[in-house]
């Protein structure tokens, strides 16, 4: 019997002035970012928004092509080596299952490189993901790590959140991602993070759709308001262990792909026919919770369509014209077969019932800021966010500041 489920309606929502904040609905002009659950999206004469600009600076800033690509990437590579002379391990990396931690490993085996394969399973894997891992560590040889979550534990932190009604509750998943990566690094002896994190797919996204996913404090506050029971094997991972790791431990984090031609779609023909890897059909739809959250819960609870950020990054960096993008989003967010088969699972897994889920999709959005913030100088005086290019540049040309 299918359940009779609320459905999300873009059109509505439009028309709709909260989600507008009080001004007339809007698009970007060569993008699909609009004034939807945005309150920080502008647009100059032209109509093009913010985030194009953002993008452009981002990729002058990140990305390296051509010649100089290489040279950089040459370079990186040296030093990873040389870091793990005599050693098990020259790096390390995670893996989902994920376009992108995909096409990562296969690129650190063509690169000579020896990294220990890191998986973090949280309770949410779909079937497809857990062959698509198994396929990629065989066909590469590389070892995998999995570390499993105490599901109890975990659950009672996601209904915490969904509980609390704030946006972003994959923070906690990625939270402890970086926690698992670090610790796991310094027991290695291993100096360099492997980040499958991309400008030219994964720049654009509104601050308004998620938060500081290193605040160890806020998640804290959240579960010891909503939560019923310890965390006691959660790796939490706040600003303060990633300065020891980071500073003292000498740890750092590599986004390769930076440094390295990236089509998405030209990728994903690499790792089908390579490594035999299989579509999900949806970004980070590996993880069943993600679909559902992505593809269920953001847009009904807080009006927000990921796959305009996903889009409108594809269309700033010329991989698609924003006429295929409007086609996407004319497609379900989530199909309705697939849509109630999550719903159910996902409601099943979690121990409740209909009736509680709809009454936390009803309640409205609470800000994060409304619980436990880490009090960084940033946060205490907001001014100093103006001298964040600065502070930036130094220590890029080594400066210690």
């Amino acid at each position: 019997m299918k359940l009779d489920i609320p459905i999300y309606d873009e059109e509505k929502l439009k028309n709709d002035p909260d989600i507008n904040f009080n001004r007339p609905y809007q698009q970007c002009s060569i993008s699909v970012m609009d004034t939807i659950a945005d309150p920080d999206i502008t647009f100059d004469e032209k109509g093009i928004c913010n985030y194009y600009y953002e993008y452009l600076e981002k990729e002058k800033e990140f990305v390296f092509k051509g010649k100089e690509g290489e040279e950089k990437l040459a370079y990186i590579i040296s030093e990873i080596k040389k870091s793990g002379e005599g050693e098990k391990y020259d790096c390390l990396t995670g893996i989902s299952g994920g376009v992108d931690s995909t096409y990562l490993c296969l690129q650190a085996k063509k690169l000579g490189l020896r990294p220990l394969i890191v998986h973090f399973d949280n309770g949410w894997n779909s079937e497809l993901a857990v062959k698509n891992i198994e396929n990629i560590i065989e066909k590469l040889g590389f070892d995998l790590y999995t570390l499993v979550v105490d599901w109890n534990e975990f659950k009672d932190l996601q209904l915490a959140y969904l509980k609390a009604s704030v946006v972003d509750i994959e923070a906690i998943s990625d939270h402890a991602i970086s926690g698992t990566l670090f610790r796991l690094a310094a027991e290695n002896k291993i100096k360099y993070i492997l980040s499958g994190y991309n400008i030219v797919t994964e720049a654009t996204l509104p601050s308004f759709w998620v938060f500081n996913k290193s605040d160890d404090a806020n998640i804290k506050d959240i579960h010891k308001k909503f939560g019923t029971q310890p965390l006691k094997t959660y790796p939490f991972f706040g600003l303060k262990q990633r300065k020891i790791y980071g500073g003292l431990k000498g740890i750092s984090s590599i986004n390769l792909l930076n440094y390295l031609p990236y089509n998405k779609q030209l990728v994903k023909k690499i790792i089908t026919e390579e490594l035999g890897w299989r579509d999900y059909g949806g970004k980070h739809y590996e993880s069943i919770f993600t679909r559902f959250y992505q593809g269920y819960i953001l847009p009904l609870k807080f009006g927000i369509d990921k796959r305009k950020a996903h889009l409108s990054n594809l269309i700033f960096s010329g991989q698609i014209t924003k006429q295929e993008a409007l086609i996407e989003l004319q497609k379900p967010v989530i199909e309705e077969q697939q849509l109630h088969n999550d719903y159910e699972f996902v409601l099943k897994k979690f121990g409740l019932s209909q009736l509680e889920f709809e009454k936390i999709l009803l309640q409205p959005r609470r800000e994060h800021k409304e619980f436990a913030i880490t009090q960084t100088i940033y946060y205490n005086y907001p001014i100093l966010n103006l001298l964040k290019p600065l502070i930036y540049f130094i220590r890029k040309i080594g400066i210690k500041i």
